[in-house]
């Protein structure tokens, strides 16, 4: 996703959805109320609806809608937004039905009275890679370079040459160039703390490098390919899909982190689950972080009852909380099985 503007202070960011994520993303944040400007398909009456020779087009228009409705469908990644039309063309009617359907390419503008601080940090980690901690390695028989992947690029570490056997020449070779690229990952990861590693070649050479590796490591790393070993192959491996499954997985491990953290907290009773604890806790300025499901917020929009969700993660924030949106699978299902909301308190019951 990439952000074209942003003024906070009149409730307007005005964004361009570049994949399919982002649309997961955006059912995150588009709540029933806001207002949503874009460029739409609308049926059109040409013609005297009194005769037979009315005739209906559709017709690409920018049309303003007040959303009353969020359909988001994970199988299809479709991102639908329904309510009534606010603002268009003068021959389109003020307040009858329309939905803006959102995908890949498309731009809008979202107007909302008040952005929760969850709401920025979502649409922020849509934009960019937050993850600094990527140690990604190209290589072959001979070269190798490793470096960190970064929000805005790459940040080259080291280069090594490989003193390895070449074609038409009898001498031996006696030093195992993939041992030592593994040495100076594991070396790396050590001195780092690195937690996701990307490993990429061109052909089959990848997999000489993971058996030199010890398990420990393999458990972080994700092999990928790439076309040639140089700069370019940098912007290859980000638009690749392998980058999607260290991220997911760095964005699992952190949500996995705060479930256990609440599941501790409830031992300890200094937790709040369910939305009529959470309410009262938060109202008391008790909820340090506070712990929502994707599930349940579309849940509570399907019943019409979000603004007394959103009103509940306002109040957490703020009174100096935090909110998470919880997402990643074995995560949400340990939530759901407390009502989809929990709450670390500041302090015991």
């Amino acid at each position: 996703m990439k952000i074209i503007h942003q003024n906070l202070k009149s409730g307007e960011v005005k964004v361009k959805v570049e994949n399919l994520d982002d649309l997961w993303y955006l059912s995150n944040v588009v709540d029933p109320g806001d207002l949503i400007r874009g460029e739409t398909e609308r049926k059109i009456k040409i013609g005297d609806s009194n005769t037979e020779n009315v005739r209906i087009i559709r017709k690409k228009v920018h049309l303003t809608v007040k959303i009353e409705k969020i359909e988001f469908s994970k199988t299809t990644n479709s991102l639908r937004l329904l309510g009534t039309i606010t603002d268009g063309p003068e021959d389109i009617g003020r307040g009858s039905h329309h939905t803006i359907t959102v995908e890949p390419n498309s731009t809008i503008k979202i107007f909302k009275e008040t952005w929760l601080n969850y709401q920025i940090e979502k649409l922020k980690e849509a934009t960019q890679l937050k993850h600094a901690d990527i140690l990604v390695v190209i290589f072959d028989r001979e070269e190798a370079i490793l470096g960190m992947l970064k929000a805005r690029g790459y940040e080259a570490i080291s280069t090594l040459k490989g003193d390895v056997q070449k074609k038409g020449v009898d001498e031996k070779k006696n030093t195992n160039f993939y041992k030592e690229i593994a040495k100076q990952i594991e070396e790396v990861v050590k001195r780092q703390k690195i937690q996701n590693v990307i490993v990429a070649s061109p052909g089959f050479w990848k997999e000489y490098l993971l058996k030199e590796m010890p398990e420990e490591l393999k458990k972080i790393t994700v092999a990928a390919s790439c076309s040639e070993i140089s700069k370019n192959s940098i912007h290859e491996i980000m638009k690749r899909p392998e980058l999607k499954i260290v991220l997911e997985r760095d964005r699992n491990a952190k949500e996995e982190q705060i479930v256990e953290q609440l599941l501790k907290a409830i031992s300890e009773n200094q937790a709040a689950y369910g939305f009529k604890e959470s309410k009262e806790k938060a109202d008391m300025g008790a909820i340090s972080d506070l712990l929502v499901t994707d599930n349940a917020i579309h849940k509570y929009r399907e019943k019409e009852i979000f603004k007394e969700l959103e009103t509940l993660m306002k109040t957490v924030e703020q009174t100096g909380g935090k909110v998470y949106i919880i997402s990643s699978e074995d995560s949400v299902k340990k939530v759901d099985a407390l009502g989809g909301i929990g709450g670390i308190q500041r302090w015991k019951a």
